[in-house]
């Protein structure tokens, strides 16, 4: 090859190698003041861009919302941004990495990936306000905490409630509050959004000693004894005999301990169940009871005394409790009764009755609710003394063409409706008026005379069982 020629060639090629040199220099030296090229930081490109510039940037991607404290499934407490006058900042970050890159190394960032980053903002919030969220928070309320008295002073011990028997076990689940404070710190200044305290063992559990763990023994076994799902039905009421219940039927000692048979099984009180089926009976029973009844003429009137009611069969009902008791059986139950209204509950009159105001001599008849007989009526001289009683009573009987008998009379009657021994409901085929003040001096000897016509409806409509609410 010619010399000059290939002399002309080193040249040339000299020349261009001088022109990229000075050309990447040239770069070098512009870059050196700024990003190198090609550099991205969180998704943002940042060539050209001044520190504040990108911080701006960055700081408009971001969207924390708060951090969302637990501890397992029982509670959550969530502190908000603005709780704590929380503040980010990519300056402090931005300028370390400017003052790190290499300006040689700006053409890494072009065949390669030398120019992405992840950068973390700096955390600012305020102590005093962080320090007031932590105290206000449910977790630093915990009234069991570590570190607040000696660790043989955390107690286990059993008490009785409205529940029944419950466990105090101060050794579990302790809440060890600097541990916490640090965990919660450090979630924030992370820019966490979740933090469970249990998994970051914010909570621990204290060495029992023997007898210790044989008062969770007992309490187990309290715990089984008392766990009842029994429910008496009085109509529509429902009593329910559960902890709250159970719980004083364990027989206890003169020291007011649970005794406990020689297989170690908690022993039942059968007086205390017995005592359980009386209450309810006072409760229940009506029969002869004070009764509350909106009448007619429209106030509340006290109604006491009658036959009419419920009454609990208690003899049959402490035997059925004591053994469904102890067969740990769950069920609704309806009670036996010695004797039963129409309806059952404290409510026993339901809506279908007869009312006798004796006051205004008035007779209603009632059918859920509806009323269907109106009539003035006449009933006992009170003159004489002979008033009617008050008092809820029921159909016991109907009868046609019966003789009434007493000591100075025989009468016979179409319609007989006895409500309580021997006071009824009849015609009174002798009268001609009924209602107003007839009954104060010419009353009857205590039956409720009603007219023929209303008798007969009543004595077709009514049924044997129906109460019959009377009253002045």
């Amino acid at each position: 090859m010619n010399k000059n020629i290939l002399k002309g060639m080193v040249i040339g090629f000299s020349l261009i190698l001088l022109s990229i040199i000075g050309m990447y220099l040239g770069l070098t030296y512009y870059y050196g003041e700024g990003f190198s090229y090609g550099t991205w930081v969180n998704g943002i490109y940042c060539t050209g861009k001044s520190v504040n510039q990108i911080n701006e940037e960055l700081l408009s991607e971001m969207d924390y919302q708060g951090l969302t404290i637990t501890a397992g499934d029982s509670k959550s407490y969530v502190i908000l941004p603005e709780d704590i006058s929380l503040r980010l900042d990519y300056t402090k970050a931005l300028e370390l990495y400017l003052e790190r890159q290499n300006p040689y190394l700006w053409i890494d960032n072009l065949i390669g990936k030398g120019g992405e980053k992840e950068l973390s903002p700096e955390v600012l919030y305020d102590p005093a306000a962080f320090e007031k969220i932590l105290k206000e928070s449910p977790f630093f309320q915990e009234e069991n905490k570590y570190g607040q008295k000696d660790d043989s002073e955390y107690r286990v011990a059993i008490e009785k409630g409205e529940k029944g028997y419950y466990l105090i076990n101060e050794r579990v689940h302790v809440f060890e509050e600097e541990k916490a404070r640090e965990a919660i710190e450090e979630a924030i200044e992370t820019l966490q959004e979740t933090l469970d305290l249990e998994e970051e063992g914010c909570y621990l559990d204290l060495a029992l000693t023997e007898e210790m763990k044989q008062t969770i023994a007992l309490f187990e076994k309290l715990d089984a004894y008392q766990d009842c799902r029994i429910v008496y039905l009085f109509g529509e009421e429902q009593v329910p005999v559960d902890s709250g219940v159970a719980c004083d039927f364990v027989l206890l000692d003169e020291a007011g301990k649970p005794v406990l048979d020689e297989d170690g099984n908690l022993m039942t009180d059968e007086e205390k169940i017995s005592a359980f089926i009386d209450r309810l009976g006072e409760e229940y029973d009506t029969v002869g009871g004070v009764r509350q009844f909106q009448a007619t003429r429209g106030e509340i009137v006290t109604v006491e005394g009658g036959i009419y009611g419920n009454k609990l069969d208690r003899e049959a009902e402490k035997e059925y409790l004591l053994n469904a008791f102890l067969e740990k059986r769950e069920e609704l139950h309806t009670p036996s009764y010695t004797q039963m209204a129409r309806c059952q509950g404290k409510d026993d009159i339901g809506t279908t009755y007869i009312e006798v105001d004796m006051t205004n001599q008035m007779m209603y008849y009632y059918v859920d609710g509806k009323l269907e007989i109106e009539t003035p009526v006449v009933t006992g001289n009170t003159s004489l003394r002979r008033g009617t009683p008050e008092g809820t009573n029921y159909v016991y009987n109907k009868q046609r063409n019966r003789v009434l008998r007493g000591e100075d009379y025989a009468t016979p009657v179409k319609y007989w409706i006895p409500v309580k021994g021997a006071i009824g409901i009849h015609d009174a085929s002798w009268r001609s008026r009924y209602g107003g003040e007839i009954y104060k001096t010419n009353g009857s000897h205590g039956c409720i005379n009603t007219p023929l016509e209303e008798v007969s409806k009543l004595y077709d409509m009514v049924e044997i069982g129906t109460p019959c609410v009377m009253f002045y």
